[in-house]
């Protein structure tokens, strides 16, 4: 029987109670499949901070390195970000650094709507056709998020000046390009590589190595579309789109603008992955929402994001898909069996039963 190591990194707000969830549903995998899971937490974020003094602990780092994979939970607490310094938060000192550690290039964030979510979806049911699968592929390493220099400085007496330089090389574009293209050769056969060529210099390179990347894969439509109006039509026309190819912070915000469509972002997994080596993929496995400090303790966070981005995980680290369908195939039966935490509840949907975290996971292990 193989052992898979995972690092589980929880973290802060939600993050636990969401990971607790998860935990719950792959012990179900591991007695379905007969597999092994060594599962080993370690805090992060704003627990680490309490727990060791900093966002990513030395011994969080070193767990991470000796692991397979990364679960990851949510970091980042508003009311106490500002008593720290900036290169201090858990956003920068703890994810950015993890995603720059282990070269994770690739993010990948799966939308879905659910027929049986209709509902809650914004758009009205004309708009939403026969059902929205997207994929949004995110450059993670580069770009502006990255880019050097960095800095807030003092340029006269009450003014100050705020500099972030967008950066990006052919090879960057390239290797996401294709991870873009592979994509959608299992999926509807197109990309629609998304830029701001007509303003940014980066966003010329990366529509012309787009491009050239794309004649390597005749079997693939490549469209190219600027940001502003991709993010228009995704409102308008969101069946449009297959795989859509974003660089760091163009895939930032309009997969989180996708992830309304799905009705909420509790239902919205990711992945981000390095490079591959042998068989094997790094990869860090995260839901797209946030800490959610409000609802924190309350068994009222929806569990599915963190349960999909298991899946994820399986699939893409281990390459064990059919225990990844088999989580994929529990969260369906679960909401079509009319189970809704309270971001994707509606009173007026016939048969729906409004339930807390907790017994989602409970509900989702059992399917499994």
């Amino acid at each position: 029987m193989k052992n898979y190591q995972i690092a589980v990194l929880a973290g802060d707000g939600i993050g636990p109670e969401v990971m607790r969830e998860a935990i719950k549903v792959l012990r179900a995998v591991e007695k379905k499949f007969s597999m092994k899971f060594n599962l080993e937490e370690a805090p992060v974020g704003w627990a680490g901070i309490d727990a060791a003094g900093k966002a990513l602990p030395d011994n969080t780092l070193a767990l991470c390195k000796r692991s397979e994979s990364i679960l990851f939970g949510s970091v980042g607490l508003p009311d106490r970000d500002p008593t720290i310094p900036k290169e201090e938060r858990p956003e920068r000192a703890a994810l950015l650094r993890l995603r720059k550690e282990f070269g994770l290039f690739a993010n990948l964030r799966p939308v879905r709507l659910p027929k049986e979510l209709a509902h809650a979806c914004p758009l009205r049911p004309e708009r939403q056709g026969e059902g929205l699968d997207i994929l949004v592929v995110r450059e993670l390493t580069g770009g502006m998020y990255f880019g050097q220099p960095k800095k807030t400085e003092q340029v006269s007496p009450g003014v100050q000046r705020a500099i972030d330089t967008m950066v990006y090389t052919t090879p960057e574009i390239e290797r996401i390009a294709h991870v873009a293209f592979k994509a959608a050769r299992l999926r509807r056969k197109k990309v629609t590589s998304i830029d701001k060529a007509n303003v940014l210099e980066n966003g010329v390179l990366w529509r012309d190595v787009v491009t050239t990347v794309g004649k390597q894969y005749a079997d693939v439509a490549l469209e190219h579309m600027f940001v502003d109006n991709a993010a228009m039509q995704l409102m308008l026309k969101p069946t449009q789109f297959d795989v859509m190819l974003c660089e760091n912070m163009f895939g930032d915000i309009l997969s989180d603008e996708a992830a309304a469509l799905a009705g909420s972002l509790g239902m919205l997994p990711s992945a981000s992955l390095g490079a591959t080596t042998g068989e094997q993929t790094f990869g860090f496995y995260e839901p797209a929402g946030g800490t959610a400090p409000d609802i924190a303790g309350k068994n009222l966070a929806n569990p599915i994001a963190q349960i999909l981005s298991t899946s994820l995980m399986l699939r893409y680290s281990f390459s064990l898909n059919e225990a990844a369908a088999a989580i994929d195939t529990a969260v369906s039966k679960v909401i079509a069996a009319g189970l809704r935490t309270g971001d994707i509840y509606s009173p007026t949907e016939n048969g729906a039963k409004k339930t807390g975290t907790r017994e989602m996971g409970d509900a989702i292990a059992a399917a499994v």
